[in-house]
């Protein structure tokens, strides 16, 4: 059995409803912040229940673009772990700042217990990211960042759908950046990015910063840069919209069938899972594990079929862009086990308990249990 990790070719084999509104558009032809953005915008502030969503052109830029929005340039710190994406990292540094590093719990998000000691005279935000679709500890992090008076940026680019409490991940701090990546369960043609945000005048300085900062058409009011989220990448987004949630609780089920099997107790001494809890709905972006021999496994898993993937085998502090700041091996001690031990598995909408029953078998068979 084949059990792919991508579900793309399966999500557009009909793309006719998407061609449909593109032959409506090019009746219109506003290919800049047209109307399919403004209706994009809306679906996406309502569904996160923020008060304002900015389209702008990566997930990459709704971090960069928030910490700009939040004041944050050279000379300044901010506060982020180790263990995400490249784009968390680039993000600070595009916006001139340092990122300082605070290590990672067991559920692989950031330790709020360790951000007080990494504050400095030099800090100015926050930028805890929702890794995999699972909520970092947004309350104590508020608390943290209220009692010294920091900004909160939140990184939710894998977390569309995420709550705490039932409050959407993303509406915590001052903004919250999303993405719109192909990988992604809300997802477009490419590239994209979404900011949401409940202030008046952070939404207003956004849509200026990501259109050259422009008000109206000749009149420059701040040095902006072009992000504009493209309206043909909004007509996708609207669409594949349409049947979100029905894509997150497939997923949801998925891992919990995984979850299942792999706290058996024929699993104990090889598989590991991440802790739970109820009290947050984790999205399962990724559905990651931590288990023994772990590149034995992956290799193993791939032979038969199952596309399996590291997320990531080189944690950001060990990465070579990052040899500036003079990190070493041993400074953050759970991201870096977590680095060499975990694999991820497919968990998707196109998948089902027969390629769930499979994976389960072949990681069985792989440990002789």
């Amino acid at each position: 059995m084949r059990v792919p990790f991508s579900f793309l070719t399966d999500q557009f084999a009909n793309a006719e409803p998407i061609f449909d509104r593109m032959r409506e558009f090019l009746k219109r032809c506003d290919f800049t912040l047209g109307e399919d953005l403004a209706e994009f915008e809306n679906r996406y502030a309502k569904y996160t229940g923020a008060k304002h969503a900015i389209g702008v052109g990566s997930g990459t830029d709704a971090l960069a673009l928030s910490l700009r929005a939040a004041g944050v340039g050279p000379g300044d710190e901010v506060i982020s772990a180790p263990n995400s994406f490249v784009a968390t990292t680039g993000a600070i540094v595009q916006a001139g700042a340092k990122p300082i590093y605070v290590d990672v719990s067991e559920n692989q998000t950031i330790d709020p217990s360790l951000i007080e000691r990494a504050i400095t005279a030099k800090t100015k935000a926050i930028l805890p990211v929702h890794w995999a679709g699972c909520p970092a500890d947004m309350e104590q992090i508020c608390r943290i960042a209220d009692r010294h008076k920091m900004v909160i940026v939140e990184d939710a680019c894998q977390a569309l759908g995420a709550r705490i409490r039932g409050k959407h991940v993303g509406t915590f701090g001052m903004a919250g950046g999303f993405s719109t990546h192909p990988i992604k369960p809300l997802h477009v043609w490419g590239d994209g990015g979404v900011i949401v945000t409940n202030s008046d005048k952070v939404a207003h300085d956004l849509r200026l910063i990501r259109n050259h900062g422009l008000e109206g058409r000749d009149v420059v009011t701040v040095w902006g840069v072009n992000s504009r989220f493209d309206n043909l990448h909004a007509i996708v987004g609207n669409v594949v919209f349409e049947s979100l949630d029905a894509t997150i609780d497939k997923r949801i089920a998925l891992a919990q069938s995984y979850d299942k099997a792999f706290r058996m107790e024929r699993f104990k001494r090889f598989v590991q899972l991440p802790p739970r809890s109820s009290q947050v709905k984790h999205v399962y972006h990724l559905y990651i594990m931590k288990v023994t021999r772990r590149d034995e496994v992956l290799e193993f898993l791939k032979g038969e079929g199952i596309e399996v993937k590291v997320h990531y085998p080189i944690p950001l502090h060990l990465q070579p862009a990052a040899a500036i700041w003079n990190l070493k091996r041993g400074m953050f001690p759970v991201t870096e086990a977590q680095s060499s031990d975990t694999i991820t598995l497919p968990c998707h909408q196109f998948l089902n308990t027969e390629h769930i029953d499979y994976v389960v078998s072949k990681v069985a068979q792989f440990y002789g249990v």
